[in-house]
């Protein structure tokens, strides 16, 4: 069974549970424009506090996903490819779509699906190689391309579907060898092509937050557009971007002044991105 239809099969599961559990967790709004499908299960009321253990961590980076706002334009799918210039079959974000046809609720739910960077990953333990790891720094969960070597049990274990494997495919600009094939990408800082010894050829991607775009001390800086470009292109304004530890950032005021929720919080991961409800 391939990436694709492993995910398709986590998001069908996922349809079969929600309603139920947006009933325990009281988001009534939600459950109207989800009635008759879904793709989020096991969530609960995430609180005001974004509380953990974070140890000497100086950043803890994550995103705030607003639902009534995600218009399901796919400008924030565009925009990451564009940034971080992954190939065919490759998405580092996409946009779950649930339109309901018998709902009276005129607007489908729509939700931009990153990586959760959860601060108990899955996916590290379940690597053979130690190719994938959590930043100490900033909590942002990343992979080693010199160290992978493509056995995708961290996509395996990823309960979101967030990482997708690298088979070699490139788009025509690329085998054609046009200006555009020396364009490199940004990702991790390490400007890799698609030929020769730095292609990603076999390995597992994923979304990183962008973190090519902070500055030395592992800052981003939102008014100078070094931001992730997803956030930073959304036209809906519904993806937001910050440090939780940072009681003024934007993400953090959110969460105080808004119901929010993340995904399966009953498996323990305890991701770094939230949904407002």
């Amino acid at each position: 069974m391939d990436t694709h239809e492993k995910n398709k099969n986590k998001s069908e599961l996922d349809r079969r549970e929600l309603l139920s559990h947006l009933s325990k967790t009281g988001a009534g709004a939600l459950a109207v424009v989800l009635v008759g499908g879904g793709v989020i299960s096991m969530l609960r009321s995430a609180s005001a506090s974004t509380s953990a253990s974070t140890g000497k961590r100086k950043f803890r980076y994550g995103m705030v996903i607003d639902t009534r706002r995600c218009v399901g334009c796919e400008a924030c799918v565009v925009a990451c490819k564009a940034e971080n210039k992954t190939p065919p079959g490759v998405f580092n974000n996409i946009v779950l779509k649930e339109p309901d046809k018998k709902s009276s609720v005129e607007k489908p739910l729509f939700m931009s699906r990153p990586c959760f960077h959860c601060e108990n990953p899955p996916c590290v333990p379940a690597c053979p190689k130690d190719a994938t790891y959590k930043r100490e720094s900033d909590g942002i969960v990343v992979v080693d391309y010199d160290r992978c070597v493509g056995y995708q049990d961290c996509i395996d274990a990823c309960p979101y579907g967030a990482r997708t494997f690298d088979e070699g495919k490139d788009y025509p600009a690329v085998t054609e060898k046009t200006p555009y094939a020396q364009v490199p990408s940004p990702e991790y800082n390490q400007f890799r092509l698609r030929e020769g010894d730095t292609k990603t050829e076999e390995k597992v991607r994923k979304c990183t937050f962008c973190l090519h775009l902070q500055d030395q001390e592992g800052r981003y800086d939102k008014k100078a557009g070094r931001w992730p470009a997803c956030a930073k292109t959304c036209t809906g304004h519904a993806i937001h971007f910050g440090d939780f530890n940072d009681p003024d950032s934007d993400v953090s005021k959110l969460l105080k002044e808004r119901k929010s929720i993340r995904l399966k919080e009953n498996l323990g991961t305890q991701p770094n991105v939230y949904y407002l409800v």
